[in-house]
């Protein structure tokens, strides 16, 4: 097992890359971030802390101290700024960085630069360098270095022009691309060869963000795919993205050879980029297979949580609780299941009717879950039935949780707030 370490890991492509990896049986995942509060604290098993940020003088020296501390093998770059600078100086690094060549990605970093290596390739936006020479309006702003959709505008008219420019000279004025929107994800492996293709439709964006995608088909991006790959020395997962102009022509947006945050829409189908692309830095033979069924990722803010409670024993009710209008809780069937990995004792308290609580259980194959199942036919208060302290009690009904909690005053939780308790 070789030991993989995600930087920036609380970014959408290091949340994806972790996503990808954690369940490898070839690969350890560790996480750190020059960011104190991150998402990648909550998700990362192993999540190592802060590093200096890579333009600080003292990054280099932390990173080599890290790495071998922790035998990391791989350190895969999760931003862009952070992907440019570890490419530069890979030779310093005490582990291999998993990038392209420095040029490549110090190309694709550039906006105008990688216009101009593609402009008599593919289609490029037209670029406007004087303000009194745009022809049609609106036009898009956007400055040749960034990310996501930080400090672009849409602007109408000249007034609107020249109030975003006098504010930001550096910013690139371009014609605006009214169409669809699309990013194509690929592969190239270490000898250049084009393994994969994957377009697809940004139907819903948020700050730049795919939220909402679906695969298309065309052999326009193919044809597209193959001349960037053909100009550029790009090895394992990258992806560009094209817009449609008034003309409905795909137009080159820019191309990035790193993971994408959506990247996750391939993992289902079978194709897990992060994991092929280190496969392909182990010089292992890449073999693309992939699931034919149609398929939409939709993303939002999802909620993890860091708690400091302590207990050993789960007390937990099953009607309306475990089970639901006929049908298993799964999100409390996959906090069993932690419970069960993390040696937690769990009993089962109900008022169900004993008669055929062993055909209820087996008919929803979970029998065997339970260390002690405590049947309350006497009409007692399950406070009664709880005697150890160090436990939490789960139950749908409020009444139930507040004469456990008015009595004993162990934790309680509604099957609402058991998200609290997932890892």
């Amino acid at each position: 097992m070789k030991n993989v370490l995600v930087f920036p890991c609380g970014t959408e492509i290091g949340l994806e890359i972790n996503k990808a990896l954690k369940n490898s049986k070839f690969f350890k995942v560790f996480g750190a971030s020059s960011e104190k509060i991150n998402h990648g604290n909550y998700v990362f098993d192993d999540y190592i802390g802060e590093l200096p940020y890579v333009t600080d003088d003292n990054f280099m020296g932390s990173l080599n101290e890290l790495i071998i501390k922790y035998k990391i093998d791989y350190i895969y770059p999760a931003h862009d700024t952070v992907l440019l600078e570890l490419s530069r100086i890979r030779d310093e690094i005490k582990c291999i960085v998993v990038a392209s060549e420095y040029m490549t990605c110090k190309i694709c970093r550039d906006k105008m630069e990688t216009y101009k290596i593609f402009k008599d390739k593919i289609e490029v936006p037209k670029i406007y360098n004087l303000r009194d020479k745009i022809d049609i309006y609106p036009v898009f702003l956007k400055p040749n270095i960034g990310q996501g959709s930080q400090d672009t505008y849409l602007v109408h008219n000249k007034d609107e022009l020249d109030f975003y420019v006098n504010r930001n000279s550096k910013l690139m004025i371009l014609e605006y691309l009214p169409g669809k929107e699309y990013t194509v994800d690929c592969f190239t492996d270490r000898n250049g060869e084009l393994k994969y293709i994957y377009p697809r439709e940004r139907r819903r964006v948020r700050n730049g963000i795919s939220v909402n995608t679906y695969p298309v088909e065309s052999i326009e991006f193919n044809n597209i795919a193959e001349k960037i790959n053909k100009n550029l020395k790009i090895r394992g997962a990258w992806f560009f993205q094209v817009k449609r102009d008034r003309n409905n022509k795909l137009v080159l947006l820019e191309i990035e050879p790193r993971i994408a945050g959506a990247m996750g829409i391939n993992r289902s189908i079978g194709v897990n980029l992060p994991l092929i692309t280190l496969f392909d830095f182990e010089n292992i033979d890449i073999e693309i297979m992939k699931n034919n069924f149609n398929i939409c990722l939709d993303r939002a803010l999802e909620n993890k949580y860091k708690i400091d409670l302590e207990y050993d024993e789960l007390f937990v009710d099953l009607d309306d609780t475990i089970i639901m209008r006929q049908t298993i809780n799964t999100n409390l069937i996959k906090f069993l299941f932690q419970c069960i990995n993390e040696k937690k004792r769990i009993t089962l308290i109900t008022r169900h009717l004993k008669s055929d609580l062993e055909d209820h259980l087996k008919k929803y194959r979970i029998y065997e879950i339970f260390d002690e199942i405590i049947v309350i036919n006497d009409g007692s208060k399950k406070h009664k039935h709880i005697k150890n302290l160090k436990s939490i009690f789960i139950d749908d009904s409020y009444i139930e949780r507040k004469d456990v909690k008015d009595n004993i005053g162990i934790p309680v939780f509604d099957i609402d707030s058991i998200e609290c308790l997932i890892k």
